[in-house]
């Protein structure tokens, strides 16, 4: 089982370490660490994506900020609670690092599946100058009963099949992950510059799945209640970190 649930998330990106290593927690004593890496785009655009790295894959404790790394694992979230308000956090769950000495061919730096189920109603919407989008939220499972939530955007084509989705329908996707600044604004003076992560969709579709045991409502409940501690710090589907 668990090597199924596995297969259904699977991240590689490579590039380049801009920050040092924090501590985030601890698991039955192995530590675990957040370090930013820079991801070129084939534009001229860089996405800022965060590592969660074990102690036990690197010498946390050394710098090496500038040097390229491909890292491997899952897109994983975690609720994190602050002060009144939950945020979902996310990051690459790291299982395999190394470093690289030369790399030249960014279409493969940062390449991401997900085989999950929409848990909120897609929003659907266009640009002044026509451009079809749709932003989605995706349960992906992982083993003991956990579930990762990803917010993900789709174009064009896509989102207009997107928009069709209801809640508990079964997708796979193909894609990117993505970093976006945007800013919040508490009250009248007070705002923050805030960093939100989402998959951009490269390939959509969906699965034809039988449902043996759950009706649709049940599915749609289970799912509306598994998301409703993630929605209160939110700005569309724009999750912070």
């Amino acid at each position: 089982m668990s090597e199924k649930i596995i297969e259904n998330n699977r991240v590689i990106v490579i590039g380049k370490i801009i920050s040092e290593f924090t501590f985030s927690h601890e698991v039955f004593g192995e530590g675990f660490y957040t370090v930013n890496i820079s991801v070129n785009r084939l534009s001229d655009q860089v996405d800022i994506i965060p590592l969660l790295v074990s102690e036990r894959l690197i010498n946390v404790k050394e710098s090496y900020i500038g040097r390229t790394v491909e890292a491997a694992g899952q897109f994983r979230s975690y609720n994190r609670h602050d002060g009144v308000k939950n945020k979902l956090v996310l990051s690459v769950f790291v299982r395999e690092i190394m470093f690289r000495e030369e790399f030249t061919d960014y279409t493969k730096t940062n390449q991401i599946y997900l085989d999950g189920f929409i848990c909120k109603a897609p929003i659907y919407r266009k640009t002044p100058l026509g451009r079809e989008i749709a932003d989605l939220l995706v349960a992906v499972n992982r083993p003991y009963g956990k579930s990762d939530y990803i917010p993900c955007i789709a174009w064009g084509r896509n989102a207009r099949f997107a928009s069709g989705f209801e809640i508990g329908t079964h997708i796979r996707l193909w894609g990117r992950i993505q970093s976006r600044e945007y800013s919040k604004k508490f009250g009248e003076n007070e705002i923050e510059k805030r960093v939100a992560y989402e998959i951009s969709i490269n390939k959509l579709e969906c699965v034809d799945d039988e449902r043996p045991e759950k009706t649709e409502p049940d599915q749609e409940r289970d799912l509306h209640a598994q998301v409703q501690s993630y929605g209160s710090d939110t700005d569309t589907y724009g999750y912070n970190a």
